[in-house]
């Protein structure tokens, strides 16, 4: 190893083992299932070390772990209650159409790809989005429902579409 990553390495270490188990107990309150909360604990650490921000440089560690903890801790739970609702949709149909527990994995994990992807736009446009490609609206009749102009509307498809490019799958 290079001596410019021993000490990132060292920084994230003395991290790690200063503030991993604070952060656990903080995620364990707030979840009430030590698995899950053990889960995106390293997934934090594991945030911090891919993020831009330089671990010798945070100031204050334990407020920077905890906003990236919380924003996991938020998508935890979407994922969890598109994963129900899903589940609900599927309890609903008809027990000779429903999809296999393959295709069920394929589908959910489609899901929440997507609404991660969604998650990433302003929710204004992530609705005209959504009217477009679930709907079928036009984008007269977009602008209509949303009281907005369509050129409005065609500014939010624009960036809608721009931002699914640009996403990293």
């Amino acid at each position: 190893m290079t001596e410019a990553v021993m000490p990132t390495e060292a920084t994230l270490h003395t991290l790690y083992r200063d503030h991993h188990g604070w952060l656990e107990s903080w995620l364990r309150r707030r979840m009430g299932n030590a698995w899950d909360a053990a889960d995106l604990s390293h997934d934090t650490f594991l945030r911090v070390l891919s993020s831009s921000q330089q671990i010798v440089d945070m100031r204050e560690p334990r407020a920077y772990l905890l906003t990236v903890g919380k924003r996991l801790l938020s998508n935890f739970y979407s994922r969890r209650s598109l994963e129900t609702a899903y589940l609900e949709a599927l309890a609903q149909m008809p027990e000779e159409s429903a999809p296999s527990p393959e295709q069920r994995w394929l589908l959910l994990e489609t899901l929440q790809a997507l609404d991660e992807l969604l998650d990433g736009l302003p929710p204004l446009v992530r609705r005209a989005f959504l009217l477009s490609q679930l709907e079928g609206l036009g984008y007269r009749e977009i602008a209509e429902r949303m009281a907005v102009s369509e050129r409005t509307i065609k500014r939010y498809m624009a960036q809608a579409y721009e931002h699914c490019l640009l996403v990293d799958w």
